[in-house]
């Protein structure tokens, strides 16, 4: 997994809960880093499960909806650091039903050995599907980029999420409609 999702999210922990957290969190932890990412390096994504289950101990928070809020987070990052993928685009549906074809081609080129979930994605008159499959248990993540993108495009949708993982790969439904 690459360094600028580490590096991101501790600098939400940093900035949502203090300093102090986020070291205890690194120190708790059992990190082959150290806790010590750079934004192009890779890590294993067992470090940040470990970092987010810290964290949701030390708060009483759930880790679903902490990593749902990191979602949220790193959508409005990817906005700042790569407001290409948001040209020409002017809602959430059609910004999601680029990320397969055209974003993580984008990030492909930047990360080659970057290993990115899949996202099929199926329009129709009264909303979205969208499969997310990948090899990681990070679907709340894929939700609260989901729900970035709803916020970033000024848009209130519901978000339906169909968890049809098993042996260990995320395999999940997204249906998403425009709230009446």
């Amino acid at each position: 997994m690459k360094g600028i999702v580490f590096s991101e999210f501790i600098e939400l922990v940093e900035e949502k809960f203090g300093l102090d957290i986020a070291d205890t969190i690194i120190e708790e932890s059992d990190l082959p880093s150290q806790g010590a990412y750079t934004q192009v390096g890779t890590y294993d994504h067992t470090e940040l499960i470990q970092l987010v289950s810290k964290l949701s101990e030390h708060t009483e928070i759930p880790a679903d909806d902490l990593v749902k809020t990191f979602g949220e987070h790193m959508l409005q990052r990817f906005v700042a650091l790569y407001p290409q993928f948001f040209e020409n685009v002017d809602n959430c549906f059609d910004f999601l039903d680029t990320i397969e074809n055209k974003v993580h081609v984008e990030v492909q080129k930047l990360y080659p050995e970057a290993e990115l979930p899949s996202f099929d994605s199926m329009k129709s008159e009264n909303g979205m599907q969208l499969i997310y499959r990948s090899n990681r248990p990070f679907s709340a993540l894929a939700y609260g980029l989901i729900r970035g993108s709803a916020t970033y495009f000024n848009e209130d949708i519901d978000i339906e999420m169909d968890d049809q993982s098993s042996d260990g790969k995320s395999f999940v439904v997204f249906t998403l409609s425009h709230k009446n």
